[in-house]
């Protein structure tokens, strides 16, 4: 649905209801910073539709001042679908954890991706079940030691951007739950986004999984970890946006501009409309480590949604056929039989 003229507050969007998620959680964080969202976004309360399945994330319909759905667990996404192919006139959004999402629901992630279906999923990745009290889940990483994983774990996680581009995913946004302003910034992106959009947020669990991301979003490291990817602009990050990403044969390397023979010119403007995502995977895939974690939207390509195609190909065959309803089908097609 396209936002109207009518200016709306974030209190349009938040409803009477007493939070019920852990003291110091990130999810109270996100909660605010979506309806600040769909506030600047300015699609009415009435005209948004909310879906969740299981999960601590899973609660944030209980909290909105509009449509809202809390399904089953890992089924957001199928009935995110359903809502907005018989009403593609609605806004849907779609709360899933990494679990709920990518664990019981992963198929009907990558499917969501594939068909192009125009719902906002926000995933919330906190890298453990925290409604189960704290066993490992799809994200969690190597060696991790859980309720399930005493001795750690012997497997390696999903990498949510990784699945996304696999679908052949159109929009991708990555955020930190303590970074209101990006969150909101890629939240409202992901709202304008004609097609199926992704929004993962690094999300902390005070109780079962507490500083996770510390190491990424401190003070003192988050301007040498981080890069903030805006399209059309440079891809520089520190302290004093001293380093800059540039092309290093077919990968990125991460230099400080000024030092050896590396000026402004050889770093990398950022392109999230690019169609070829050959370049923004290896930016989405980026870890912290040796390259800085990519937040802020990354990939943004338009293309085809499934409800307009579905729309468009049920009125080409009314036409045809020369009937709209059941009732007319049986009457023009005499398809029916008597049962004695």
């Amino acid at each position: 649905m396209e936002a109207k003229e009518t200016k709306y507050t974030a209190a349009d969007y938040k409803n009477s209801q007493s939070v019920r998620w852990c003291p110091g959680c990130g999810d109270h964080a996100i909660l605010a910073t979506l309806h600040k969202a769909m506030a600047d976004y300015g699609v009415a309360p009435e005209d948004t539709v909310v879906v969740s399945g299981i999960g601590c994330s899973s609660r944030l319909p209980y909290y909105m001042n509009t449509y809202g759905m809390h399904t089953i667990h890992g089924r957001a996404a199928a009935i995110a679908t359903g809502v907005k192919t018989s009403r593609p006139e609605l806004t849907v959004w779609q709360i899933s954890g990494d679990g709920d999402g990518l664990a019981i629901g992963g198929n009907h992630f990558i499917h969501a991706l594939r068909r192009n279906i125009d719902i906002n999923i926000l995933l919330f990745n906190n890298k453990i079940y925290g409604l189960t009290k704290g066993q490992y889940s799809p994200t969690s990483d190597r060696g991790s030691i859980t309720k399930s994983s005493p001795y750690g774990t012997t497997e390696d996680p999903f990498i949510p951007a990784e699945l996304c581009f696999g679908a052949r995913g159109n929009f991708f946004a990555r955020s930190f739950d303590i970074s209101l302003d990006t969150t909101k910034e890629v939240m409202v992106a992901a709202a304008r986004h004609k097609g199926c959009s992704v929004v993962e947020i690094l999300q902390n669990c005070m109780i079962f999984n507490n500083g996770v991301y510390n190491w990424l979003s401190n003070k003192d490291e988050r301007d040498d970890r981080t890069i903030h990817l805006r399209h059309g602009e440079k891809m520089l990050f520190g302290k004093n946006m001293e380093k800059g990403l540039v092309q290093n044969g077919f990968g990125l390397k991460a230099v400080v501009v000024g030092e050896d023979g590396y000026t402004m010119d050889d770093v990398l403007v950022h392109d999230a409309h690019c169609k070829s995502y050959f370049l923004q995977e290896q930016l989405a895939l980026m870890d912290g480590k040796t390259l800085p974690l990519a937040i802020g939207v990354i990939r943004d390509v338009e293309g085809e949604t499934y409800e307009t195609e579905v729309g468009r190909q049920v009125e080409e065959v009314k036409g045809k056929k020369g009937y709209g309803n059941l009732r007319d089908m049986i009457l023009k097609t005499h398809e029916t039989w008597e049962v004695k």
